[in-house]
């Protein structure tokens, strides 16, 4: 089964009076680009966080946040510094009669100004380790569903497209059992009415003719483009996290059918070959997002 880069997954829980928010979003990227948010007092487990969401989440950008909370305000230590809090209220009391305002709100700017109120601060060797690692193993395993939900409707999609390029391949196939024969017949044709005027060595024109037709053959891209959407199809339904190798495959179908497409000189074919080449660009486009 195929995963998309693309995923989301929140968990958020309740330990030791502590409200724990554990949110982790994904996008698609060539490499694993992590992004981690969460409190100074977790700064010790950084090296443990990263290897639990590296080693699970193997590929793209990844934003970890992780907030810790009070669950309960009651039990808030909160402290007024009260020394502070007389000092700027006097001092915005002797601004405001100086511009000769008439502020209300000075007890609350007063109060708002740096460390006038000080909250109780977190205690990182009090936190609750287990239950927050917990907490991001949940959020993982949405994020990994999520992914998993997403890649299973993108590699319809992709097997979808493949089906139409299949289906152009059998146009072509179609057309080319005549396409040889009439390129053979406008050339004998063209030489017919120059006959008269031109003297012509039979074998060498024979030859050249066959050399010239074997240069337009594209029997052996037919077979390798077969080939190709045959392994797309296999690795897709059969192998995990396979977006780098369906993303070679991928440039092999386009070499193909942009050979097919420079020695076809058949309109219909070429119409074809058009629209093989618009399927291939939504199959690269959508597999950017396979894991």
């Amino acid at each position: 089964m195929q995963e998309s880069m693309t995923g989301y997954g929140r968990d958020e829980r309740t330990c030791q009076n502590l409200l724990i928010k554990t949110e982790i979003k994904t996008l698609n990227s060539k490499f694993l680009d992590f992004s981690p948010r969460y409190p100074k007092e977790l700064s010790s487990k950084e090296a443990e966080i990263r290897t639990v969401v590296t080693d699970r989440l193997k590929r793209g950008k990844v934003m970890l946040t992780i907030e810790i909370e009070v669950a309960d305000d009651s039990s808030l230590d909160v402290q007024v510094d009260e020394a502070r809090f007389k000092a700027y209220y006097k001092k915005f009391s002797e601004l405001t009669r100086e511009v000769g305002s008439d502020s209300p709100e000075l007890v609350k700017l007063a109060l708002q100004a740096p460390d006038v109120i000080k909250q109780q601060e977190l205690d990182s060797e009090s936190l609750p380790w287990k239950d927050i690692k917990e907490s991001l193993s949940e959020a993982i395993l949405q994020c990994i569903a999520f992914r998993k939900n997403e890649g299973e409707a993108l590699a319809k999609k992709l097997s979808e497209y493949i089906k139409n390029i299949r289906d152009g391949l059998k146009t072509v196939e179609d057309n080319d059992d005549s396409r040889s024969e009439n390129i053979r017949t406008r050339i004998q044709k063209n030489l017919d009415e120059i006959r008269d005027r031109v003297q012509v060595d039979e074998n060498r024109f024979e030859q050249e003719l066959i050399f010239y037709t074997e240069r337009l053959d594209i029997s052996e891209e037919k077979v390798r483009l077969k080939q190709h959407l045959d392994y797309f199809d296999e690795v897709i339904q059969k192998e995990e996290n396979a977006g780098k190798k369906l993303g070679f495959i991928s440039q092999e179908i386009g070499r193909e059918i942009n050979t097919i497409g420079s020695k076809a000189n058949h309109a219909e074919i070429q119409r074809t070959v058009v629209m093989m080449k618009d399927e291939l660009e939504k199959i690269k486009e959508q597999n950017l997002n396979i894991l």
